[in-house]
This record gives C-alpha cells, sequence and structure tokens, in this order.
C-alpha cells in the first residue's frame, strides 16, 4: 500500500487538530486559528455584515458551532452555493452542575451519558477535563476555555473476581451508581465541592467561589497515533465527527478563489438530536444563507432560485467493515477501510442521500481521482441518523450523506484508515471547484 507524503502530513495534522480539540468549544476554537491563519475574519452575528465576492469570513455561535464561507466570484443566482456539514461533539461523559460527592474518602464527580458512547471503553483510561467555565467578574461573567492536560480523572474497572462473568456477559456500567468518576482524595477536612473547584480555579487564576458554571467533559489524554504494519491506519478521540470538520476545512482553505460560494457549516448537539440554537435543527445556517443572500441583493424569487441552484454534502463517519463481525454487514454494501469515501443511503431518510445526489457526489469522486463505496445498513438492524435529513428538509435543496470508514464509532479510541482521510480531502475540494 503506497502513501504519498502529502497523505502522511493530512494525516498528521488531523491528529494535531483532534488533541488540540477536546471538546466542541475547543474544536470550534481550533478551526478559528486555522481560518484566521489562512486570512479569514469574524463576523458578529449582533452587526450588519457588508460582504462582496472574495471575502473569506467566519461566524461563531454558542461557542461551539462554526460556518465559514468564501464569498464566489459568481452570482448567486446562477453559482448557488456549495455547502458542506459536519459537527464538533461527539459522545462521552459531561459532568453535572453539581458534581462532586465523597464516597470513602474518595471525591467521585457526577456525569451524564452524552449520545451514545460505547461506555466500557471510558474504564481505566487517562481522562481529564475539557471544556468552559464562566467565571464572575466585575461586569457580570465571562467565559473561559479550559483543559487540563494530565490525567486528573479515572473510571476503574471491578476487579474480575468480583465480575467473574464479565467475559461472557460484557462490561456494564449502572449509569448512576457506577459511572461517576474519581477524582481524589479528601484532604484536611476540605469538602468535596472544593476539592473539584479549586484545580479549576487554580487554573484560571480565579478564586473558587467566583466560578459559576461550567460545560465539561470527561476526554482521554493520550493522543492520536497512526498504527498498522505499514502504518496506514488512525487510532484517536472523536474520530466522529472531528475528522470529517478537518477534511472540510481542509479543503475550504484550498479552495482559493471560488466561483461559487462555498460553505462549512459545523454544528454542536448532533449526537443528542441537532434540536438547539447551535445544532443543525437550528436556524444557524439558514441565518447565514439569508445574509449571504441579503447582501447580494436578492429578493424572495432569487433567494429560492439560488437554493434551487445549490448542493449540500454531509460529512459524518461511517461504519467500515470489520472483519472480525461479518455478519453485522449489510450482504454486498461492504464499506472497506482505506478504500474511498462511503456513500450513506437509507430508504427511510436516515440519510440525505438519493439516487440523483449519490451519482453526482461519484461524478465528483471521479473528478479527483479517488475511488468511493456505497453502505446500506442491515435492514433488521435501527440505522442512525445525520445533520443530513435535518439541513436538506429546512433548505429544500439536493443533499447526499457520505463518510469517511472507521472502526469502533463511539469508542473512546476510534480507528479508520490514512488513505481515506486525504481521499475525502480530495472529494470535498472537487464539491467546492465544482
Amino acid at each position: 500500500m503506497k502513501i504519498s507524503d502529502t497523505t502522511r502530513r493530512q494525516v498528521e495534522n488531523l491528529l494535531d487538530f483532534i488533541d488540540a480539540s477536546p471538546s466542541p468549544w475547543h474544536a470550534v476554537a481550533t478551526c478559528e486559528e486555522h481560518l484566521q491563519a489562512a486570512g479569514f475574519s469574524r463576523l458578529d452575528e449582533t452587526e450588519r455584515w457588508s460582504l462582496q465576492a472574495g471575502d473569506q469570513r467566519y461566524v461563531v455561535r454558542g461557542g461551539s458551532a462554526i460556518i465559514a464561507f468564501i464569498v464566489g466570484r459568481q452570482p448567486l443566482t446562477e453559482a448557488g452555493l456549495r455547502l458542506i456539514g459536519a459537527h464538533t461533539d461527539s459522545p462521552g461523559l459531561r459532568i453535572k452542575p453539581r458534581p462532586a460527592e465523597e464516597a470513602g474518602g474518595v471525591v467521585r464527580l457526577g456525569v451524564e451519558v452524552y449520545g451514545g458512547p460505547i461506555l466500557a471503553t471510558f474504564a481505566d483510561r487517562d481522562l481529564s477535563l475539557a471544556g468552559r467555565v464562566n467565571i464572575r467578574t466585575a461586569d457580570g461573567f465571562a467565559t473561559r476555555l479550559t483543559r487540563f492536560a494530565d490525567p486528573l480523572l479515572r473510571l476503574p474497572n471491578l476487579a474480575i473476581h468480583m465480575n467473574r462473568e464479565v467475559n461472557e456477559n460484557g462490561l456494564k456500567f449502572n449509569k448512576q451508581t457506577e459511572l461517576p468518576l474519581l477524582l481524589g482524595i479528601t484532604e484536611d477536612g476540605e469538602k468535596a465541592e472544593m476539592r473539584f473547584r479549586r484545580p479549576i480555579a487554580d487554573a484560571l487564576g480565579v478564586d473558587p467561589a467566583d466560578l459559576l458554571t461550567w460545560e465539561l467533559n470527561a476526554y482521554d489524554t493520550q493522543k492520536g497515533t497512526l498504527w498498522g504494519a505499514n502504518r496506514e491506519f488512525i487510532a484517536d478521540s472523536q474520530l466522529d465527527n472531528l475528522a470529517s470538520c478537518h477534511a472540510a476545512l481542509s479543503a475550504l482553505l484550498a479552495a482559493g478563489q471560488p466561483g461559487a460560494t462555498c460553505l462549512c457549516a459545523f454544528f454542536d448537539h448532533e449526537e443528542v438530536g441537532s434540536e438547539s440554537a447551535a445544532g443543525a435543527g437550528g436556524s444557524f445556517v439558514s441565518d447565514v444563507i439569508a445574509r449571504l443572500a441579503g447582501n447580494a441583493g436578492l429578493d424572495a424569487e432569487d433567494q429560492r432560485r439560488m437554493l434551487a441552484r445549490s448542493f449540500f454534502i454531509s460529512a459524518d463517519m461511517a461504519h467500515g467493515w470489520h472483519p472480525n463481525f461479518p455478519a453485522a454487514y449489510e450482504p454486498c454494501h461492504h464499506a472497506l477501510v482505506n478504500a474511498g469515501p462511503v456513500i450513506k443511503s437509507n430508504a427511510n431518510q436516515r440519510y440525505s442521500t438519493n439516487a440523483e445526489t449519490a451519482a453526482r457526489f461519484m461524478a465528483l469522486c471521479d473528478k479527483a481521482g479517488v475511488p468511493c463505496q456505497q453502505y446500506a445498513h442491515r435492514t433488521d438492524l435501527g440505522c442512525g441518523s445525520t445533520i443530513g435529513p435535518i439541513v436538506a428538509a429546512r433548505l429544500g435543496i439536493p443533499s447526499v450523506d457520505v463518510g469517511s470508514p472507521m472502526w469502533a464509532m463511539h469508542s473512546i479510541r476510534e480507528s479508520a484508515g490514512v488513505l481515506d482521510h486525504g481521499y475525502m480531502i480530495a472529494a470535498l475540494s472537487a464539491a467546492f471547484a465544482d
């Protein structure tokens, strides 16, 4: 298997991107850094926008969703929009508003399960905290990103001597009583809440009493890596779906001065249904598109002409065929790792793909010189969904659902193919050049 130096660099950049983004808020901040380095400037939703051809801009909503775009040279009514969507959130464990309790001299942190993680994979990992914290200020409050690089938390397994059937029945946790994360030992009569607050306050340089609220998740401190006989595979957390964010962002940054207006929309809360102001079910992308149209002087009729000429790619990771579990897959729909982007279809519209949009994406892959594959879920298994149907329905534009194949989706340590990431960047770049 030949892997080019370019693809190697792209994947190394992906691992750095993920490792810098242990929460949705960090993921948006990382995107901002990449965009600003490439000359993009930030817009504010509270201000009037003034846009012209060639402008490279982005806007953030709620700290965890971001839309970046390049205003194309061609009129919106003639070229339409080229949109790629992905999501910044991943399944996992979120810290509760008042999480700390003491048990046998040990401080535990209560958690909520966010989305559908494989809970067993969180056991015996080097976990820490990342997210955002609101602190008291003279003017009210300020929001700060925080991240602990060193392991701060752990979910130790129960010894096999007390769980003799774990290898036969699988590792299971009671979500209320057995998932709290161990933080440390209480010292000198310090209350559990203060034991939790103090490290955060020290990291932010404030008094513990000035911590008002937080949105924090447990993340795996182990950095991403390449593995395999030829280092042809990736292992990292949050490949679903930061790998798609990185691929789309890479394509946008390489777009130059496109003819059509090109837009990347990275939403939060996909893993829990997308119904939020920062989610795909909210108004974020339609608000940005309306402002693009307004700056171009389009009336209601021309806006509909613009949307009719647009195309949306929902980029979210796909299920790669697992050689150890062949019975889990639909015959004739084996999406192989390192064999190209996957077009995902579902007759019940869990994915937004139809025959026409699938053919259009196949043409883009041909243009980019990369292979592509097709995937459908087993009929007797429930199929996951994406932002694709949500955005397509709200905007009324043709849409396709695609993704790079991966293993262990929703594990704290997922795997994918090195070649596939390069293939996806090439295919999405072709979409912006279309």
